[in-house]
């Protein structure tokens, strides 16, 4: 990797690890529907730029639109969903870190719907010991308010969307160009995001504080907009094995800038389930025969 691979590599970690502080900023004053419409909205304004820009043709068929749409429900509008109303009850820290256990489902999921994805001995391994971090860092609400140990379960959730995605992207968009597959989905995320504030949160919350809306333009532009282009960017430059690698930088920079910014409680259960989820993708990607799309497309997604 060059220097310029390092910048971006670790720049895209830093965007899509903080988006849990934002999330948590911006849910103080706007529902977990109205921020989802936001960010895709002003993900999708940053695409069609790129796609403008670029003058990427458009797909000019229902078939070549359909996966896409798919994708903008199970890869953006329900896992974004989760993920801001789990942090309606839960730690930004602690999100950022079950968000990291992604590679771990799409490892599972793809042993039973690719032939060419089985598990082996370390991916096994790297499951087994992910699962214990899970329960280690859920250990901490057992006992204490049920809205806790949902708002860790939403946060699960949505990594099981974005692994049963990263699947559903490999089998129907390998033809089509990158920006695409990016802001494709926004179309249908942003359509349904905001009829669903029509019908759940309206009227809609316009937000009054300055620091609602930077964390919405941090999340749609950057979150959902630059950081799309910079992976595939490094996908294409670096492979998507070493690319997969930023997954690592989640639950540190999501721990960090919680605990920092926002005050958040570090107990010894989020240090150990930090460390153990971490390893244990380490464990997982020991000795990958080649670039999967667990390895490919499973941070795809915005966070």
């Amino acid at each position: 990797m060059k220097t310029k691979h390092w910048f971006v590599f670790i720049l895209l970690g830093v965007i899509w690890s903080s988006s849990f502080m934002w999330i948590k900023i911006a849910i103080q004053e706007v529902g977990p529907i109205t921020l989802v419409a936001f960010r895709t909205f002003f993900g999708l304004l940053f695409g069609l730029v790129v796609i403008l820009v670029r003058q990427v043709p458009l797909p000019r068929t229902g078939k070549a639109w359909t996966p896409l749409l798919i994708i903008g429900l199970t890869n953006i509008a329900i896992p974004f969903f989760l993920i801001s109303w789990g942090e309606l009850h839960i730690d930004s820290a602690v999100a950022s870190i079950l968000d990291a256990t992604v590679p771990l489902f799409t490892i599972l999921i793809a042993h039973f719907l690719l032939q060419d994805d089985r598990i082996t001995i370390p991916k096994a391994t790297g499951l087994i010991v992910g699962f214990m971090g899970i329960i280690i860092l859920m250990s901490k609400d057992i006992g204490a308010s049920s809205n806790s140990l949902l708002g860790q379960a939403a946060i699960i959730l949505a990594s099981i969307f974005y692994a049963i995605s990263a699947i559903y992207i490999r089998k129907t968009t390998e033809d089509t160009p990158g920006i695409l597959r990016s802001a494709g989905p926004l179309v249908s995320a942003t359509a349904i995001m905001w009829l669903g504030t029509l019908i759940f949160e309206s009227p809609i919350q316009i937000p009054q504080l300055g620091i609602t809306w930077v964390a919405l333009l941090f999340m749609g532009v950057l979150g959902s907009g630059l950081a799309f282009v910079m992976a595939f960017y490094l996908i294409h430059e670096i492979g998507p094995t070493r690319t997969s690698m930023v997954t690592y930088l989640f639950p540190l920079g999501g721990v960090i800038l919680g605990v920092t910014f926002l005050h958040e409680q570090l107990t010894w259960q989020v240090i150990a389930g930090a460390i153990i989820i971490i390893s244990s993708l380490a464990i997982a990607n020991l000795q990958p025969k080649k670039p999967t799309l667990s390895v490919e497309h499973s941070q795809m997604t915005s966070r």
